[in-house]
């Protein structure tokens, strides 16, 4: 296996995909600005040269605060040339994390895409003390643009050109290339120190897992800062893939449409919203539109990877030529199957989505794994429907530990967290096993089964255990909750803080004729109450009797990152949410 370095991927894509014009794409105004090999190459090796002519040397630190766009790859290219660790950062982080991260990682450079975030961070630049330069993406006015370091690069081009091919000469794979700091969903944030091959071995292992090559495409909308967007991005690029960057999750339909996507990476949640919308469509449809759209999922309820009769098989193309061609349809129609990560998918959501002819092949790992432990390998022997597949390949270690927790060793673990080696060694233990803090269990043919979080499971008075995210992931199913966190520790019972999906409230609102002022005056009104406790009192039967909600309160609030509840991979923070609704959890448990 050859352990290369991450820009030696730019070679390899001149050598084999020459012809291709499209191997990065981002949209300028209303055209799609499109990048060969060789341009993103010479754009990288330009970016170099201008780092080094304003001074930085190997083990500086840049960060990047930004948007999906071919630039951030010309930046990360231009890093691990010249040996520099690239700190990519979450857009949606407080301000709290942001000045902790570029505190913490050292930062020399800095680089933000666009006004909101210049002006988010410039108050806290004179308080990173080794930041010394400060660019941006986009052009704005009083700010110095990137475009200051490709000029330099572009200048000294030729001079420097075989100054910076010596420098490239001597990264070696199990060189530094990264430090990603995850997401802190409890505490601060951790610096994730990851190498070359720890991505690199993860390109070799994809390349024979992934049917997917130069004649194909990927809209790329998954925050690059996030690991598993970024080895699926390497891996594009190595396989010839051109990956077309979208503009945001607001202009994602509209990018669907125009780059009619083969492939693209995605977390559980942006699935559950596809799904929703689309489920709110069907809900709009009359008559027998309507019966025929309900019937062909229930239909897709009931499919197997293998083993469907020819009855169901005959069934199911009627639905498809009706029902899921449309579905099919919003994606580009040529969507070959999506890849989902950072969380386990609804099993039911699963089935229903490969029924549709839209596969959704679910990996598991951790920043710490750089990420990828297992994945759902090409059908039928490679997946099994409600899994996260199988470890990715045969010298990975995977184990179940007596308590029911996940460990890992593996070429693509992390060095260790970055400053501090009291965390890495509470981590990693003596014989190297990673201690992922999840708990699975793995089966007879090595399909592996995530069945919660450590931390997160805790015990009823009566001695029964339950752990949330099994329950969790149930009920936000439902097209009428949107986030949902399980509590109830050493009470009798489980309760529930629920955060309702309001756009599919108001249009019920709507229908019913029910008048409101705001999100918390809708969620009083009788009608919507009942809605939402007759949903309750149905997913509860899909529970065993100790783990349905008892009791619950509806939240006003919509979560997301930019309000604190969610981190910026869309997971629960759990101790915020906790003391932002302390009130109401005791509330909730006192009046039984």
């Amino acid at each position: 296996m050859n352990k290369f370095r991450l820009f030696d991927i730019l070679d390899f894509s001149i050598q084999k995909f020459s012809h291709k014009n499209d191997i990065l794409a981002g949209k300028e105004g209303k055209e799609w600005v499109k990048y060969s090999a060789r341009e993103y190459k010479r754009k990288s090796e330009e970016v170099a040269i201008g780092l080094l002519e304003l001074g930085v040397k190997k083990g500086d630190k840049i960060a990047t605060i930004s948007n999906n766009r071919p630039e951030w790859n010309f930046v990360d290219m231009a890093s691990s040339m010249i040996g520099m660790i690239h700190t990519p950062i979450y857009p949606t982080l407080t301000e709290e994390d942001f000045e902790y991260i570029l505190k913490h990682s050292e930062a020399t450079i800095l680089i933000v895409s666009d006004k909101l975030l210049y002006n988010k961070l410039s108050p806290l630049i004179s308080k990173a003390k080794k930041l010394k330069h400060f660019f941006t993406f986009n052009v704005i006015d009083g700010a110095k643009n990137w475009s200051e370091i490709v000029d330099l690069g572009q200048k000294n081009y030729t001079k420097k050109i075989d100054e910076l091919n010596k420098i490239k000469a001597t990264i070696k794979p199990d060189d530094l290339a990264t430090l990603i700091y995850t997401s802190g969903t409890t505490n601060n944030p951790k610096g994730v120190m990851l190498t070359h091959w720890n991505f690199v071995y993860q390109i070799h292992k994809f390349v024979d897992l992934i049917d997917i090559n130069d004649s194909h495409s990927a809209l790329s909308f998954l925050p690059l800062c996030h690991v598993l967007e970024r080895i699926v991005n390497y891996t594009y690029q190595y396989l010839g893939t051109g990956v077309y960057y979208a503009e945001g999750f607001h202009k994602l339909a509209e990018n669907m449409a125009e780059v009619r996507p083969h492939i693209f990476t995605t977390v559980p949640r942006v699935i559950e919203r596809f799904y929703d919308k689309i489920i709110s469509k069907g809900e709009a449809l009359e008559g027998i539109k309507k019966k025929i759209f309900f019937a062909a999922l229930k239909h897709a309820e009931k499919y197997k990877i293998e083993g469907n009769s020819i009855f169901y098989k005959a069934q199911l193309s009627i639905y498809d030529n009706l029902v899921f061609s449309q579905w099919r349809k919003a994606f580009g129609s040529r969507i070959k199957y999506i890849i989902s990560g950072g969380a386990a998918l609804s099993p039911r959501l699963s089935r229903i989505f490969w029924a549709a002819g839209i596969p959704v092949r679910e990996g598991y790992g951790l920043t710490e794994t750089a990420p990828v432990i297992t994945f759902t390998g090409m059908p039928p022997e490679g997946v099994k429907l409600g899994s996260v597949g199988k470890k990715i390949g045969t010298d990975q270690d995977l184990v179940i530990a007596k308590d029911g927790e996940i460990l890992f060793r593996g070429p693509n673990l992390m060095q260790g967290y970055y400053k501090a080696p009291e965390l890495t060694a509470e981590a990693i233990d003596d014989e190297g096993w990673f201690h992922t803090g999840d708990l699975g269990s793995i089966d007879d043919r090595g399909f592996l089964n995530i069945t919660g979080r450590k931390k997160e499971i805790f015990k009823l008075s009566n001695g029964k255990y339950i752990s949330p995210a099994i329950i969790e992931n149930i009920f936000i199913e439902s097209h009428l909750i949107e986030q949902m966190m399980v509590v109830g520790e050493n009470e009798k019972f489980a309760g529930a803080l629920i955060s309702p999906n309001f756009e599919t409230l108001e249009h019920f609102a709507k229908e019913n004729q029910i008048n409101y002022t705001d999100n918390k005056d809708l969620i009083t009104q009788k009608p919507i109450i009942d809605l939402i406790k007759k949903e309750v009192i149905s997913l509860n039967k899909k529970l065993a009797q100790y783990e349905r909600i008892t009791t619950f309160k509806v939240v006003c609030e919509e979560w997301s990152p930019a309000t604190g509840e969610l981190s910026a991979t869309l997971k629960k923070k759990r101790h915020v949410i906790d003391a932002k609704y302390r009130f109401l959890i005791e509330e909730m448990f006192s009046a039984k």
